[in-house]
């Protein structure tokens, strides 16, 4: 299973694909940039396309999204939010399913605690993965860190829908 996690962002949207096996291995990451010169529908345009592009490229089976939250920064907060739909949309156009985990989540999967800082996640991302340096620009380890959240919660939603079709088939 391959699983693409995304760190929406319309400056900078960062993903990190990783495949399942016996230990998770790395496959890409990076970041999607846009001109804060150009006007939006330009910006969006260009994410759609390299999302487009990027899934095309890696086929994943799922792609994992860190929820967006709140912002202080209502202009950051809605480019945030542009740049998660176009993700979603790319993905299910692709025929991929679409989780999306909150950032608490994501560090309490990966670091253990949710209130782990962007330095301790990317330093559990590199010895996770077993890589020799931290993944950088941070965008690309925190949507890496996506990725292996989800498939730290594989295993439970799996058997979670098991238990859900048991009782759908006992109330039938």
């Amino acid at each position: 299973m391959f699983v693409l996690g995304i760190d929406p962002g319309l400056s900078r949207c960062g993903y990190g694909c990783v495949e399942h096996g016996r230990t998770p291995r790395a496959v890409a990451a990076g970041v999607i940039r846009t001109d804060p010169a150009l006007d939006l529908p330009h910006r969006l345009a260009e994410v759609q396309l390299e999302l487009r592009a990027l899934i095309a490229e890696l086929r994943p089976d799922v792609v994992a999204i860190e929820r967006v939250l709140f912002q202080h920064n209502v202009s950051t907060a809605m480019g945030v939010g542009m740049a998660s739909g176009l993700a979603m949309a790319e993905a299910v156009a692709a025929g991929c399913d679409v989780v999306e985990y909150s950032p608490n989540e994501i560090k309490q999967a990966v670091a253990g605690s949710g209130s782990a800082g962007k330095h301790e996640i990317g330093e559990m991302v590199r010895t996770l993965l077993g890589l020799p340096n931290a993944l950088s620009p941070v965008d690309a380890a925190d949507a890496t860190a996506v990725a292996l959240c989800h498939l730290a919660r594989v295993p439970g939603r799996r058997a979670r829908a098991a238990v859900t079709a048991a009782q759908k088939a006992s109330a039938s």
